[in-house]
């Protein structure tokens, strides 16, 4: 069993060749390569399956041996400089690597049914494993340089996933937006990386804990210096983990596909931020002022990002601001210190989000029967409503995962979250109360995102979107000129004549028939409930994207159990703190959070109390059959007209527009920092053109006008000439003897 440890370092290994020969494949055989598109789909699930069997084996070793792994080889070696590349498997690691490779198989399976129609479907897949090679890389780094590697890779694959469909000008400005907001944060960690490089002269993580730990005891190091280092580090975190206040692209990052945005929210970019505070945690925890900000701008991330999914249409909005809320939770638990809460927050949050997520495609695709491909109708909750006798399998899904988010117990988020909280009462009571108060947010704007979707009657009329209307969505080939006559038996490809300069790689633009959704699926599963033959209504998705929405149930259902916070006789009873008790050691924290069932009932009863407010308030404001608003019929009813009916409506607008306007934080970033920075650089272009050019162009000017000067007063006589050199000599001589004089 010792003998896996060795071959750690091949785990972010195995899933890069089929982003590489897919690659290769359609630049040098595509027409064969396009052909046999539905085999890489299966190659990538296959690779990453054998990663997860290999993670979870590491990860049993270590729940039974309470080892940590590493493996170092040198890469570069000068006399006062050595650098190493090497594999750290810890249980941080292997919970990381198990989370990437459950949820990324799960997705890659669903986006088989999901991408199927698209144009670039290989395109899809190169970028989805090389993806999860990139986290799977940054996750098993053992130094700091290895980590920034791996960090801007994540951060690249990002990019060109967020902007997957770059054809839409929303999808490219989105991706460009995460883009230059990252590089923010990841400015930031290379200087952190480099500051703390200087201090302790090394990039190993043991190293540097461990010399860092010496300097501190014995006084050796600028305090204020060491801060503004962790602070540098932490805006890295920030930034991917969309920590205020570089939370701005996570919103527009729901331009891409539905299975990219369960993927970023879930087990990768996002979850990055929480990886790198956890893997610098035995550092931050000695220096009390970054643990104090951690936990500040951890607790403002879970309130504002609980407000603003308040009043969100966008069904995937809604859901990124949950994401951004929750993330919240985590990083105050590791604020506190709370190494456990937040990591175990951090696995049962990633089962129920990417079932929430899945979910959530299925729903658009559901849509898409009756209204087209649009995302401003088909992921509008406006336009939803009554879908659970259409979706059925769908809808039951949908609530796990929602009731899960609304701290219900037994599901998995309970368990997570009221450890976080009760944690925070020990911390702060104003963090405790905050905590608390948008614990019952939570499960008031989830079931909000339920009822509307599912509950009353669907507000689309289907004469108007009975498949007669059909808007169509353009896929270009990123490839080349060059595309496949037949993907796919059933997908009909168009080509748009009068469209040709809407490509941007490719000349050829195409439509893709939306209603035809018969296709043949690579993982046959279950039995299809769905009637075919009606166009004109919503109905199930096919076994290829359901069938990761029940295991995703049963991991919302049980994945819970392993941290149970209760031990027998003194003894870690748990899963969860057997797995990472060496971490714990390190830390010099306690192994596990003893307690017993009259102590959680007490303190549970508080945290699932709020939440089932959150859920009796969204049931009464959004119960009306045919409303997808506020039920704003019933509430004026009881607040009659005068001053509490004006006070009731600027509070619901304010409320609204808060939410609804994002806080209007975007708003001041364009005004003051986009606005800001054009105009400085056009007064850095008006100097640059106007004084540095014109000083340049007016001594030459000068110059010339002298010399035509002198060419036209020039008689030609040599002593003339001499006469006239002698004389400015000697003025020139006087002027410097004066000036030196005074």
């Amino acid at each position: 069993m010792q003998q896996t440890y060795p071959y750690g370092w091949l785990i972010p290994f195995i899933p890069l060749p089929v982003p590489m020969l897919i690659g290769l494949g359609l630049l040098f055989f595509p027409t064969a390569t396009e052909n046999s598109r539905r085999m890489w789909s299966f190659q990538s699930v296959l690779l990453l399956s054998i990663v997860m069997i290999f993670s979870i084996n590491l990860s049993i070793q270590q729940i039974n041996s309470n080892s940590v792994y590493q493996y170092l080889w040198s890469w570069i070696i000068n006399n006062d400089f050595s650098l190493e590349f090497g594999c750290l498997i810890d249980p941080l690691t292997s919970i990381m690597s198990i989370l990437i490779t459950t949820v990324g198989i799960l997705v890659l399976i669903y986006s088989d049914n999901y991408m199927a129609h698209d144009e670039a479907y290989l395109r899809f897949f190169a970028y989805m494993s090389f993806f999860s090679t990139s986290m799977l890389g940054l996750v098993t780094s053992s130094n700091l340089i290895q980590i920034y590697i791996f960090w801007e890779l994540v951060g690249m694959c990002s990019y060109l996933l967020i902007g997957f469909w770059f054809t839409r000008p929303l999808a490219a400005n989105a991706c460009q937006k995460a883009f230059v907001t990252n590089r923010i944060g990841d400015f930031g960690l290379l200087l952190g990386i480099l500051g703390f490089y200087w201090i302790t002269g090394s990039f190993e993580f043991q190293d540097l804990f461990q010399i860092f730990n010496n300097l501190i005891y014995n006084n050796e190091v600028n305090l204020l210096f060491v801060t503004f280092c962790a602070v540098l580090l932490f805006a890295g975190a920030v930034a991917k983990s969309a920590q205020f206040p570089l939370h701005i692209w996570l919103p527009d990052a729901m331009e891409g596909p539905t299975p990219i945005s369960a993927l970023i929210h879930v087990a990768t970019m996002v979850a990055a931020g929480i990886f790198l505070v956890a893997r610098f945690l035995p550092l931050f925890i000695i220096i009390p002022s970054i643990m104090n900000l951690i936990s500040l701008i951890a607790i403002i991330t879970v309130l504002l990002g609980a407000t603003l999914a308040l009043a969100q249409k966008d069904i995937k909005r809604g859901l990124a601001y949950s994401t951004m809320s929750q993330l919240g939770y985590m990083m105050l638990a590791l604020g506190m210190g709370s190494y456990r809460s937040a990591l175990f927050h951090l696995i049962t949050h990633a089962y129920s989000k990417a079932l929430l997520f899945l979910g959530s495609g299925s729903i658009i695709h559901s849509m898409e029967k009756i209204v087209g491909y649009s995302p401003y109708k088909s992921q509008n909750m406006v336009l939803m409503g009554g879908l659970r006798k259409h979706i059925p399998i769908t809808k039951n899904a949908f609530l796990l995962g929602t009731l899960s988010l609304c701290d219900i117990p037994p599901l998995a988020c309970f368990w997570s979250k009221d450890e976080i909280i009760n944690d925070t009462w020990l911390y702060s009571t104003i963090f405790a109360i905050i905590a608390w108060v948008t614990a019952g947010f939570t499960a008031f704007y989830m079931f909000r995102i339920y009822l509307l979707t599912f509950e009353g009657h669907l507000n689309v009329n289907f004469q108007n979107y009975s498949g007669k209307q059909k808007i169509p969505f353009y896929s270009i080939s990123i490839w080349g000129k060059r595309v496949s006559k037949r993907i796919n038996k059933n997908v009909r490809l168009l080509a748009m004549s009068n469209n040709e300069n809407s490509s941007f790689f490719s000349k050829r633009t195409y439509r893709i028939d939306n209603n035809d959704r018969t296709m043949t699926r690579l993982f046959i599963t279950i039995a299809h409930f769905e009637n075919k033959k009606l166009d004109s209504y919503p109905y199930e998705s096919d076994n290829t994207m359901l069938f990761p929405l029940l295991i995703l149930c049963l991991f919302t259902l049980f994945v819970g159990s392993i941290g149970i916070p209760f031990n027998q006789e003194g003894v870690d009873a748990d899963i969860l703190s057997k797995w990472i008790t060496p971490s714990i050691n390190i830390l010099h924290q306690k192994s596990t959070n003893s307690t017993d069932w009259y102590e959680f009932s007490t303190d549970a009863i508080f945290s699932v109390g709020i939440g089932y407010l959150g859920i009796l308030i969204a049931s009464f404001l959004y119960k009306a059959p045919y409303s997808s608003l506020l039920n704003f019929d019933l509430i004026n009813s009881v607040v009659k007209r005068g001053p509490k009916r004006i006070l009731w409506e600027k509070m619901r607008n304010a409320i609204y527009g808060w939410s609804y306007n994002r806080a209007y934080i975007d708003s001041f970033y364009t005004r003051f920092v986009t606005v800001g920075t054009r105009g400085l650089a056009e007064l850095t272009h008006f100097f640059d053109r106007r004084v540095i050019d014109g000083i340049t162009n007016g001594v030459g000017l000068i110059n010339f006008f002298v010399g035509e000067a002198m060419k036209c007063a020039g008689g030609g006589r040599i002593s003339s000439y001499l006469f006239f050199y002698l004389l400015y000599l000697v003025i020139c001589l006087l002027i410097f003897f004066i000036t030196f004089i005074n």
